[in-house]
C-alpha cells in the first residue's frame, strides 16, 4: 500500500509518501518539509496566524514535491493520512481540507491522525518494534508518558501539568534573548557551559510521580535574569544549567515508569528528543538499570508526515476511511 501523509499541525507543513505492507512496517520514499522558522523568528515563537496563512501558500508545493520525490502520481496513492488534531486548529484546517479535496478529487480514501499516535509511532519508521514498550513523548506542545500497547491502543501514564518541556526551551530562550527556535539554540551554548553553575528547582508533582511541570523552572530563570547576580552568569552557564535542570525531572519520572512497568525499551519520541544532552543522559540512566532507548532520526523527531503516515496505515490496511465530515480538533484527546 501506498500511503501519503501530511502534517499541518503547527508551524510546518509536510508530506511523505511510504510504502507499508503490513502494520508497523514501512519504506519512506519521500519526507517533505516546508519550514516556518524565518517568519517566525522575529516574534520569538510560533504565531498561529502566520502559521496558517503560509500553510495555504505551502501545502500544495510540498506535497507535489514529495510525490515527485517518490517518483509517483496521486493515482499511485492507495490512502491518505492527515492530522487532524491536536495542534493550532487553522493550520491543521488547512491541511485537513487540502487532504479532503485530494480524497475527493482521486478516489482515495482518508484517515483523520492524532499527531501524538505519529510521534508515538515514528520509531517503527527506522526500527523493528516490539509492543507493548514505554513512550517518552518531548515536543513543544506535548510531555507525556504512554505505554504503546498496540496500533490504536495507547495508555497515558503522566503528563505535563502546564508547559511542555519544547515550550519551556522556547520561552527561556527568549528570556535571555538568543532567538528561535530555542531549543536548538540552548542545546548548543550548553555544550560550552557548566551545568553546576546555576542553582535551578526541579519540580516534582505530590502524589503523582510520573507526571511533569517546568513552569516553575521558566519562572526561577526569569527572576534570575531580572537580579543583579544575572550579570555574572554567562549565557553558556545558564544554558547548561536550566538545559540540564529540564533533563533530570524528565529523566527521572521515565526510568520510575520503565521501572514500574519493568520495560527493556524506552522509547523517546517527539521535537526534543533531537536534544544531544537529552538522548545522552536517558541512555545512560536507561543502560545503568539493563533498558535500552530507542530514539528516531532527527527527521523523524520534529513534526514530519513520515510519522503520520505510519500511524494511519494500520487503519488503511484494514480497509478503514473516514467520512469527508471529518473535522480538526485543537484538543483532539488520544
Amino acid at each position: 500500500m501506498v500511503v501519503l501523509g501530511i502534517e499541518s499541525s503547527c508551524d510546518d507543513a509536510a508530506a511523505a509518501v511510504i510504502i507499508t505492507q503490513r502494520a508497523g512496517h514501512a519504506i519512506v520514499r519521500a519526507n517533505a518539509v516546508a519550514n516556518q522558522d524565518d517568519i517566525h523568528r522575529p516574534y520569538g515563537g510560533v504565531v498561529p496566524e502566520l502559521a496558517s496563512r503560509n500553510h495555504v501558500l505551502t501545502i500544495d508545493p510540498v506535497v507535489q514535491r514529495a510525490l515527485a520525490s517518490a517518483l509517483c502520481e496521486l493515482g499511485d496513492v492507495d490512502g491518505i493520512a492527515v492530522t487532524r488534531g491536536p495542534g493550532l486548529v487553522g493550520s491543521l484546517l488547512v491541511g485537513l481540507m487540502y487532504a479532503k479535496g485530494l480524497s475527493q478529487m482521486a478516489g482515495i480514501p482518508l484517515v483523520g491522525v492524532n499527531h501524538l499516535e505519529g510521534h508515538l509511532l515514528a520509531p517503527l519508521l527506522e526500527n523493528k518494534l516490539t509492543m507493548p514498550y514505554l513512550a517518552l513523548v518531548v515536543s513543544g506542545g506535548h510531555t507525556a508518558l504512554f505505554v504503546v500497547e498496540d496500533f490504536g491502543r495507547y495508555r497515558r501514564l503522566g503528563a505535563t501539568r502546564d508547559d511542555a518541556a519544547g515550550e519551556a526551551f522556547d520561552k527561556v530562550a527568549k528570556l535571555m534573548g538568543l532567538g528561535y527556535p530555542g531549543g536548538r539554540i540552548i542545546d548548543e551554548l550548553a555544550r560550552r557551559g557548566n551545568r553546576k553553575r546555576v542553582r535551578l528547582p526541579r519540580a516534582r508533582v505530590k502524589g503523582a510521580p510520573l507526571d511533569f511541570s517546568f513552569s516553575g523552572l521558566k519562572t526561577a530563570v526569569a527572576l534570575l535574569l531580572r537580579s543583579e547576580a544575572a550579570a555574572a552568569i554567562s549565557s553558556e552557564d545558564l544554558a547548561a544549567s536550566f538545559q540540564e535542570a529540564v533533563i533530570d525531572m524528565l529523566v527521572r519520572p521515565t526510568i520510575t515508569a520503565a521501572r514500574e512497568l519493568n520495560a527493556d525499551t524506552i522509547v523517546l519520541t517527539g521535537g526534543v528528543a533531537a536534544n544531544s544532552r537529552l538522548r545522552e543522559r536517558l541512555a545512560d540512566a536507561a543502560a545503568a538499570d539493563g533498558r535500552q532507548v530507542i530514539a528516531p532520526s532527527f527527521n523523524y523527531c520534529t513534526d514530519n508526515a513520515a510519522m503520520i503516515a505510519i500511524a494511519g496505515s494500520y487503519r488503511l490496511l484494514r480497509g478503514e476511511a473516514d467520512p469527508l465530515s471529518l473535522d480538526a480538533e485543537a484538543n483532539l484527546p488520544l
